[in-house]
């Protein structure tokens, strides 16, 4: 081949290289497996950009804001950032997008990266408004991902060792399934039988106590007196087993009013029978004193003084009690498809607003620890009889799940 043909390929060749880099230089040398965080950024431009603006204006408009250390071309020639993604969409002579910039920096490094980019006004020839929304922990979610996969592996291994959440759901599924109805009113209770009987207020209250070994229990269902309880009265011995505060001394007398109570035992000041521990429940139950020594101690002047009646109490009660209509399905059905494939349980309170959203795994540790009112809770996934029962206790009105492991109880189950 002639000389001159030679240096003209050569040529070529050199020019085509250079592009290839060009059109290349965000791609990174990272591997994907030391990425520790994802900045996750939107922007929107008053005109019509292409990917290498938005490339240019990253690594143009942060050059010496953060040192020679903390230079993003340089971070990237290392290795430190990885290949930086960008979606664009142009509507109505804007441009809108995402932008992806993995990082194998420190948490501290990685946010001030992110911040330095927030500083950016200007992509290519078009003013622009730039935010990171999130950096997302990209280790996090992989140990998230583990433990769910390891979850559901150890379901498939037969004969393998119970971990402790799964001991103590089948703990407190077996105290749990000694909880029986009495009466048309359908009351809660263990074993009824004998001829002492403790009645305390609501289900929670006999759930807590059946789990700390006290069988001879009913619960009222509420602050009204059922007339299942009333007969039974009048053939048993009956313990009121009141929670440590005014509401429970009303309930007192609106019972005394109502049927024979032949001692009284109360929680400690400010706490309730459903939170009690079970040294807690017996300490108290020994220290039951005769009815009518209870209320000569007690001053309902005081109370009345203070607007506190039991009518007001059983009109708080109704409240807090969502009225499950039609709106209110189709707006936790919003909820539960926004939440799927998520792993992860939002928490609602009585106006259906968000209080938290945390990973399934954390649930009922957060339902033992919480002390704010629960009304909803939506997961992704199962809802096991232990969740039931910690929601239960704690007062939860609806649970939004894929499946239930039990019907047995008080909650509303909605599977949408």
């Amino acid at each position: 081949m002639h000389r001159t043909e030679l240096k003209v390929l050569n040529t070529k060749k050199t020019v085509v290289f250079k592009h290839f880099i060009q059109e290349n230089k965000h791609m990174a040398k990272i591997s994907p497996v030391s990425i520790k965080y994802m900045i996750h950024v939107s922007f929107t431009a008053e005109g019509a950009l292409e990917k290498p603006d938005v490339i240019g204006a990253l690594f143009g408009q942060t050059e010496g804001l953060l040192g020679a250390d903390l230079e993003m071309r340089e971070l990237q020639k290392e290795g430190k950032i990885g290949r930086i993604e960008v979606d664009l969409e142009r509507k109505d002579k804007k441009t809108t997008g995402k932008i992806k910039i993995p990082t194998a920096l420190d948490q501290s490094e990685t946010t001030l990266i992110a911040a330095a980019i927030e500083t950016i006004e200007r992509i290519g020839p078009c003013d622009s408004q730039i935010d990171v929304e999130r950096i997302e922990d990209v280790r996090g979610s992989k140990r998230d991902y583990i433990i769910d996969r390891a979850k559901k592996l150890m379901k498939e291994i037969e004969g393998s060792t119970d971990s402790r959440e799964i001991s103590n759901e089948i703990k407190d599924s077996k105290r749990t399934s000694e909880i029986l109805e009495y009466g048309e009113e359908k009351l809660p209770c263990g074993d009824i039988s004998g001829k002492e009987l403790i009645v305390v207020e609501g289900r929670a209250d006999v759930l807590n106590m059946l789990r700390n070994g006290v069988k001879n229990v009913i619960g009222m269902n509420g602050t009204k007196l059922p007339n299942s309880i009333k007969k039974l009265s009048e053939e048993k011995e009956i313990t009121l087993f009141l929670d440590g505060d005014r509401g429970g001394k009303l309930i007192a007398r609106n019972v005394m009013d109502n049927a024979k109570v032949a001692y009284i035992a109360v929680a400690p000041d400010g706490k309730e029978v459903e939170e009690l521990t079970g040294k807690e429940i017996l300490a108290n139950l020994r220290k039951k004193i005769p009815a009518e020594d209870f209320f000569s101690k007690i001053s309902f002047k005081e109370l009345e003084r203070e607007d506190i009646s039991l009518k007001k109490l059983q009109e708080q009660e109704l409240e807090k009690k969502i009225e499950l209509n039609k709106e209110t399905e189709n707006k936790l059905k919003e909820i539960s498809n926004k939440n799927k494939k998520s792993n992860k349980a939002i928490i609602l309170n009585e106006n259906l607003e968000e209080i938290k959203t945390i990973s399934t795994r954390s649930l009922n540790n957060f339902l033992k620890r919480n002390k704010e009112k629960v009304f909803v809770i939506v997961i992704d996934g199962i809802a096991t009889s232990y969740l039931i029962s910690n929601a239960e206790e704690i007062g939860c009105k609806i649970i939004v799940a894929k499946n239930f492991a039990t019907t047995d109880t008080n909650i509303k189950l909605l599977s949408l």
